[in-house]
């Protein structure tokens, strides 16, 4: 088995563990994960994107909070940890706008006057344990990092991804754009 081999089977063996995990939303984990994921491949997204919107909350599925750490008014910080854990996997590409997507929402929250009254109840919940919208300084940093506009998208996807029922393609089919953006 190659090390490509390995992480592949490593992230199914995380999906197939924690994929029916249901966090204060309508679908599950795998769900949620293969409709951001369609997002991106229907936006003609990179493969190192699609694969940012597959695994952006791998880290809920890594933690060790239980299945509604908001709800419990804890900031689980799944962005960070799952950045974390494909930072070891994956390059920047991949890792910096799962790092960054909370951040997106806070931005959106704060630039866009519509954004926030379309969250779910449970982003909102998030939110507040995340910081709440930026700051006027927040949002001039945020802007001008390198992965603002691919952190700002797959936000969107994220929020979007949130659908009871909705089809998509099986976790498999994602596994060339996971394997093409593999580092090493």
């Amino acid at each position: 088995m190659t090390d490509h081999d390995a992480i592949l089977a490593e992230i199914e063996a995380i999906f197939a563990a924690n994929g029916n995990n249901r966090y204060s939303e309508a679908v599950t984990q795998r769900e949620h994960a293969l409709q951001a994921a369609h997002q991106a491949e229907t936006a003609d997204s990179s493969s190192s994107l699609i694969t940012a919107a597959l695994l952006h909350d791998i880290g809920h599925m890594l933690h060790k909070f239980g299945p509604e750490p908001a709800a419990q008014g804890i900031d689980d910080k799944h962005e960070d940890i799952g950045a974390g854990w494909l930072a070891k996997r994956f390059g920047a590409v991949v890792t910096e706008p799962v790092r960054l997507h909370v951040a997106a929402k806070r931005y959106l929250c704060a630039v866009e006057p519509d954004y926030f009254g379309n969250l779910s109840p449970a982003s909102v919940r998030s939110l507040k344990l995340q910081g709440g919208p930026m700051s006027a300084e927040e949002v001039d940093a945020f802007e001008n990092g390198p992965h603002f506009a691919a952190a700002v998208a797959l936000r969107r996807w994220d929020e979007g991804a949130k659908v009871s029922g909705k089809n998509t393609p099986g976790f498999e089919h994602y596994l060339p754009h996971i394997s093409a953006s593999l580092t090493g």
